[in-house]
C-alpha cells in the first residue's frame, strides 16, 4: 500500500488503517460516466442508501431502464421526472446537468486532462451542483486520490471524535485542513477511513 508510509505518519490514521481491514473500504476509482454520477449524486442527495437506488431506478425506468441522453433528459416533461419520486428542485438540476453537458459537449475523457480545481470550477457553474458534489465526484467517479471534503458531515463527525476536536463551524474546518494537510496526496484514502470509521463504529 503506497499510501500507507505518508498517512502512518499520523499515529492517529495510523491505527485507523491497522484497525480497519482494506475490503471495508470503499472504492475510490468506479470509472462510471462523469455525467451519470453526477446526476446519480443528485438524485441520492439527503436519500437514504437503501431508498436512492430505488428512486434511481425509477428514474432509468422513464427511459426503459437505460441510461438516457441528454437531449432526452432535455426533453422529458418536468412532471414526468417528478413522478419517480424526484421534487421539482432535483428534476431541474437533473435538466440543468443534462443541458450543461450537451451544451459544452463534454465527454469523460476531457476530464482526465483537467486538475481538480479546474473541474471544481466547470462544474460547479452548474446550478444544482455544488463543491461537496463535484468532490464525491471526483473521489469516486474520476478516482483522485487527493481530495479532502472539509464540509462533509461523515468526515466532521469522525475527525471531532477520532481527533478529539471541540471546535465548531469555521474554526471546525480549520482545524480539520490543518491535520488533513499532512495526509497529502492520500487525502481521499484518509477521507474513506473516517468515513469506514463512522460506518462501522470502530473502537479506538
Amino acid at each position: 500500500m503506497e499510501y500507507f508510509n505518508i498517512l502512518s505518519k499520523d499515529a492517529k490514521m495510523k491505527l485507523l488503517i491497522e484497525k480497519i481491514p482494506q475490503v471495508n473500504i470503499q472504492k475510490i476509482n468506479q470509472q462510471a460516466p462523469l455525467r451519470e454520477h453526477l446526476i446519480g449524486s443528485i438524485v441520492s442527495q439527503q436519500l437514504s442508501i437503501k431508498v436512492a437506488p430505488i428512486i434511481f431506478n425509477r428514474f432509468k425506468s422513464i427511459y426503459n431502464g437505460k441510461f438516457p441522453s441528454n437531449k432526452k433528459i432535455i426533453e422529458t416533461d418536468i412532471e414526468v421526472l417528478r413522478s419517480c419520486g424526484l421534487s421539482y428542485q432535483k428534476s431541474n438540476y437533473i435538466k440543468n446537468i443534462a443541458l450543461f453537458f450537451e451544451e459544452k459537449k463534454l465527454k469523460n475523457t476531457q476530464f482526465e486532462s483537467m486538475t481538480d480545481d479546474e473541474i471544481t470550477q466547470l462544474l460547479t457553474e452548474i446550478k444544482g451542483v455544488g463543491k461537496w458534489t463535484v468532490e464525491m465526484t471526483l473521489m469516486f467517479c474520476l478516482g483522485r486520490e487527493d481530495v479532502f471534503s472539509v464540509a462533509d458531515y461523515g468526515i466532521q463527525t469522525a475527525m471531532k471524535e477520532v481527533y478529539s476536536i471541540k471546535k465548531e463551524k469555521k474554526e471546525l474546518e480549520k482545524k480539520m485542513l490543518s491535520i488533513a494537510a499532512q495526509w497529502k496526496p492520500y487525502r481521499t484514502i484518509a477521507c474513506l477511513y473516517l468515513w469506514a470509521y463512522k460506518d462501522q463504529k470502530i473502537k479506538l
